[in-house]
């Protein structure tokens, strides 16, 4: 189940002739770092072409590939950026922020205690009632209906089992998470630059 949902999700590379480029704002440009690997996978780095092309002009990273959509002043014509990298290296914290995304995206978006996808919230493994702290580490992505069905016991005492303890991500494990979820738009120029964990159609 959770395999075809994620095949629902995966994206199909736009050539260039059926990408909407009439539409400057459906121009992002991918961005990577200063050794060409992505900010970010999910969500993915994208700037809208104002900014890509303000930090052209900053000298503050180099244009890797285009747009075949061009935008023109009295002075310049200049091709939309859809690959562009920066020129200092951003190092990633080791260790990412605790909020709620970060949490569901450790946790694949799924409940730990049933698998559902939909209607996600938080369960305190240990209840705060015994004790129990907001951590990374006391924390599990859970659906609606298991968290009401666990109410404030353990697992152990609902007789529920958690598929993975909760633990404190590093950077890397949640960028690694987030390969395996593409976005609904992939330009064909950025293809060379992103590694997904699922297979693409052609």
């Amino acid at each position: 189940m959770f395999k075809a949902e994620l095949l629902e999700r995966a994206a199909r590379f736009r050539s260039t002739e059926e990408d909407p480029t009439r539409n400057l704002q459906s121009c992002p440009s991918l961005v990577l770092n200063a050794d060409y690997t992505p900010l970010s996978y999910y969500p993915l780095s994208l700037w809208p072409w104002q900014t890509a092309i303000k930090a052209i002009f900053l000298d503050r990273v180099d244009v890797i590939a285009t747009y075949d959509r061009e935008v023109h002043s009295p002075s310049l014509d200049m091709k939309i950026p859809s690959v562009i990298a920066l020129k200092q290296y951003v190092k990633p914290s080791e260790f990412p922020a605790f909020t709620r995304f970060n949490v569901f995206l450790r946790d694949r978006f799924s409940c730990q205690f049933c698998g559902d996808m939909h209607n996600l919230t938080f369960d305190h493994v240990v209840p705060r009632r015994l004790g129990g702290k907001t951590t990374w580490e006391n924390i599990a992505t859970a659906c609606a209906p298991c968290n009401m069905k666990k109410g404030g016991r353990t697992p152990k005492q609902a007789g529920m089992h958690l598929y993975a303890e909760p633990i404190r991500p590093t950077h890397w494990q949640l960028q690694q998470h987030g390969k395996m979820f593409p976005p609904n738009y992939l330009h064909e120029t950025w293809r060379d630059w992103l590694y997904w964990d699922i297979e693409l159609e052609e």
